[in-house]
């Protein structure tokens, strides 16, 4: 799971896993400086990317955090999907769509999401989706405060591992 910093990530990631404190959270954006690794029942484990673009931190920090994430990205063999967390209220900016195209590249699933979907208006929905077109993925809006939309999330993580052969095992 992958987004700017401030998005949700670990608020998804503890909706979805339905463990309160699973993922530390905090009010402050880019707390998650490192990958963290979630091992679920079965054959998926969900990863807590470090954020970018909000946080206030060093250069170097950013630059660091910025080439973990995207040489984890380019790099991880067992990488079956990407799931880039997108403020709803905003949309997609060119990073994350740089982002999905790189994972894209690599010939793996780019599901979004669109979240904080609860701060916007019925009114304000539609125009809200509009702007997810440049990313070329239709959106699942979700908020991990009212458990909008994280259902489908769920449901959509499961039918992905579903798809993914079996890895093989060295019989030693």
């Amino acid at each position: 799971m992958a987004g700017r910093s401030n998005v949700g990530k670990s608020s998804l990631l503890n909706a979805i896993t339905g463990v309160k404190g699973l993922a530390r959270t905090s009010k402050t954006p880019g707390r998650t400086r490192s990958i963290n690794f979630f091992d679920t029942i079965g054959r998926l484990t969900l990863v807590d990317l470090p954020g970018f673009g909000y946080a206030k931190m060093a250069r170097t920090d950013a630059a660091r955090i910025t080439s973990l994430l995207f040489d984890y990205l380019a790099e991880r063999e067992n990488l079956a999907s990407l799931v880039i967390l997108i403020d709803g209220r905003r949309g997609p900016a060119q990073e994350e769509i740089a982002l999905a195209d790189a994972v894209r590249a690599r010939g793996r699933e780019v599901i979004v999401v669109a979240t904080k979907w609860d701060k916007l208006r019925n009114s304000q929905r539609g125009a809200a989706l509009r702007s997810f077109v440049p990313i070329g993925v239709e959106p699942i809006p979700c908020s991990a405060l009212d458990g909008e939309g994280v259902e489908a999330l769920r449901h959509r993580l499961l039918d992905l591992v579903q798809q993914q052969p079996l890895p093989v095992r060295d019989r030693d």
